[in-house]
């Protein structure tokens, strides 16, 4: 069996990254933000962490 790969799923960061993120993400592979982000620099924040996937929302 090949090796099982960690999601974080994030949305609705509206500009805010809560600090609890960084943990709870602390050991995902790749991370899934599902819209709604505000400010692009919220994905640099999560590309500390690990690889971003994103895609815009309504707000967007």
């Amino acid at each position: 069996m090949g090796r099982v790969m960690r999601l974080g799923i994030i949305s609705d960061t509206h500009g805010l990254l809560r600090p609890e993120v960084f943990e709870v993400f602390r050991e995902v592979d790749h991370i899934l933000h599902a819209g709604d982000i505000g400010p692009l620099d919220i994905l640099t924040e999560l590309e500390a962490i690990a690889p971003v996937t994103a895609v815009f929302g309504n707000t967007d």
